[in-house]
């Protein structure tokens, strides 16, 4: 049961691919580690984890850029290992593995993305489009305690329910949108061995009607987000 819900989870992702008349992407929260410039000098390995390969390809390549842009070293996970299945089950044989390919290849840097839900609602104003995210506090009061580190994170990352708030107002007009929830979270592996959260952002992607043009203005809205931090 478990894996099934994973696995509808990731194939979320195919639906950025054709949706809607007009693309709204918002960040909705982001928080930064005080020590998240030391992520300048890890070798990072960008991950989208979904099983479409045109998102993975085009999500990780436009994040993989705004890094490089910034003068990180990054890498596209689809770029080294193009083959590699996200909604395999998550055995303690995989997750040895997992730890294994970034420890050999060199990589002590994550960047991870995540679809955390998909909702559709029908829409009766054109006005009142109000969501409400998460706000207060440092990461380890702010998040689960498995965000504390990469492993159990990616391990488990559809265990994280997303809350938002819906207010609707008078009816003018009555459409159906959909609107995604992405998360992406940052990862230093060099001084903790589970990985040390240096980053999370928290985003809303409503409508998406081209993956490209989404994925491109999604990358630079989570970097912008944490340079303003």
């Amino acid at each position: 049961m478990k894996s099934q819900t994973i696995k509808s989870a990731l194939l979320l992702f195919v639906g950025l691919l054709a949706l809607g008349c007009g693309t709204s992407i918002k960040v909705a929260d982001a928080w930064k580690s005080p020590e998240s410039a030391k992520m300048k000098d890890s070798n990072i390995l960008v991950i989208a984890r979904t099983q479409n390969k045109t998102s993975r390809m085009t999500f990780e390549r436009e994040l993989t850029d705004q890094l490089l842009a910034r003068g990180l070293r990054a890498t596209a996970s689809f770029s080294r290992f193009p083959n590699y299945d996200p909604d395999a089950e998550m055995t303690e044989e995989r997750q040895k593995m997992i730890r294994f390919i970034l420890e050999n290849e060199g990589y002590d840097g994550v960047v991870v993305s995540v679809l955390k839900d998909k909702r559709d609602r029908t829409v009766t104003t054109v006005n009142d489009n109000y969501y409400g995210g998460y706000y207060g506090g440092p990461w380890n009061n702010y998040y689960p305690s498995y965000y504390g580190g990469f492993y159990n994170y990616y391990y488990r990352p559809y265990a994280y329910t997303y809350s938002v708030g819906i207010s609707t107002g008078p009816t003018s007009s009555t459409y159906t949108s959909t609107t995604y929830y992405l998360e992406t979270a940052a990862y230093d592996l060099r001084e903790n061995k589970e990985g040390e959260l240096m980053a999370v952002v928290t985003s809303e992607i409503t409508d998406p009607n081209d993956v490209h043009k989404t994925a491109a203005k999604y990358a630079q809205k989570v970097v912008e987000s944490l340079e303003k931090r």
